[in-house]
């Protein structure tokens, strides 16, 4: 068992236990929002399938329309129009024009396009005040190609990607099953919200909090209750978990005599490793049940979160192969003070905004008992070991998907 290791070593440790595959099933395109693509998409068309006009107007011939002003427009003769989804079948021949909107395919024999706001309708007529031009004609293929990769394997399914693969013509895709996360509790002081709090008590937000991350991650969670402190207890429930992909436990795995996640695992298990230099979530536990990868949070609500945003979410990335990055940083100006810890990468609770520049606060309090500062900040602002950051200075800050 490795102990007291660094943030980066810590996570490459995590990365590692993401192995092997997860099984590939296929939704209908309106239950793939969210899911990570399990195989590239080639186009099965051609979009728009022919040259059509991205504007309200008239197609006509361009050398027809040159010259065409407001003190001497020039007149065309309308055959035909041409709605979306009803194309005009003739052709444009010198002298005419054909009525065209949106989405509507440009008549055969006209090569330009002028708005409609740019003509006055006579009759059988049109009068053009301005030049014709195609720069209005979008051409065929202009946004996909048939037979050209537009989505990749390990793609999230956004609002845009969903509808780009439905212009590509998918009814259905393949994408990789959701990991299943099991979340246990444990504690003899762990209530559930809507029981009677006794005296010492606290309500189970971890499960909850972690319920959310993990959803947001892409995964699966699957609430298993909690658990007293009582070893023989934690190692049924480790056991009993059922077949998940990840198992994260929260409290349990700092060095108090009731802190039995920690040696139940020591003894029944493999621990890879325990406690990292960073802060919050120093006590943090990695280790295997049976080939299960058990991250083993702390027990104080923002440690929980900010361990799981930290490591948990990388791994469920890496198991989805998503080919987004779990999480970005950039720099920020410092616009309250903020606290370091010797020999340790800290991670503090800030509100990021852009006031001319980018800009973090502080939430308040940095107590990791103080579970607000999650839900009023929207990044963790990093700091090197020994290290504090004054008013003024720039830092690293790594903003909360979750919230942004």
């Amino acid at each position: 068992m490795r102990t007291g290791i660094s943030v980066e070593e810590a996570l490459e440790l995590v990365l590692a236990e993401a192995k092997g595959e997860l099984p590939v099933e296929e939704v209908p395109l309106k239950e793939a929002y969210g899911r990570v693509l399990a195989e590239d998409l080639v186009s099965l068309v051609n979009h728009p399938d022919q040259d059509d006009t991205a504007i309200d107007g008239y197609a006509c011939r361009q050398e027809d329309a040159l010259g065409a002003s407001r003190e001497n427009p020039v007149r065309l003769r309308v055959i035909g129009q041409s709605p979306a989804g009803r194309p005009f079948a003739g052709r444009v021949g010198r002298g005419e024009a054909v009525a065209v909107y949106t989405g509507a395919p440009i008549p055969e024999g006209a090569d330009a396009v002028i708005r409609v706001e740019d003509t006055r309708r006579e009759g059988d007529y049109v009068l053009l005040f301005a030049p014709a031009s195609p720069k209005d004609i979008r051409p065929q293929g202009d946004d996909l190609r048939k037979g050209e990769v537009y989505l990749r394997r390990g793609d999230l399914l956004t609002p845009g990607r969903l509808g780009l693969a439905a212009a590509m013509g998918y009814p259905r895709l393949k994408v990789f099953r959701r990991p299943r996360v099991g979340i246990l509790s444990t504690g003899d002081e762990v209530v559930e919200p809507g029981e009677p709090l006794p005296f010492g008590g606290v309500y189970n937000s971890n499960a909850y909090s972690l319920l959310g991350l993990v959803k947001e991650a892409g995964g699966e969670p699957v609430l298993l209750g909690k658990v007293e402190d009582q070893p023989e207890r934690v190692l049924e429930k480790l056991e009993a978990a059922g077949p998940l992909d990840l198992l994260l436990t929260s409290g349990g795995v700092s060095m108090g005599e009731y802190d039995v996640v920690r040696k139940v695992l020591e003894t029944a298990g493999e621990v890879v490793f325990w406690k990292v230099k960073q802060q919050p979530g120093g006590p943090l536990l990695l280790a295997r049940l049976g080939g299960l990868p058990i991250l083993g949070l702390p027990g104080n609500p923002v440690s929980s979160m900010v361990t799981f945003f930290l490591y948990g979410r990388p791994f469920l990335f890496r198991l989805q192969r998503r080919t987004d990055s779990p999480y970005r940083s950039l720099e920020a100006r410092v616009l309250t003070p903020f606290k370091g810890a010797q020999g340790k990468k800290v991670f503090r609770r800030g509100v990021l905004s852009f006031e001319g520049e980018i800009v973090v606060r502080t939430t308040g309090s940095q107590s990791s008992g103080v579970l607000r500062s999650m839900a009023l900040g929207n990044a963790l602002v990093v700091l090197p070991p020994d290290r504090d950051a004054r008013e003024g200075e720039r830092v690293e800050v790594i903003p909360l998907t979750f919230v942004l």
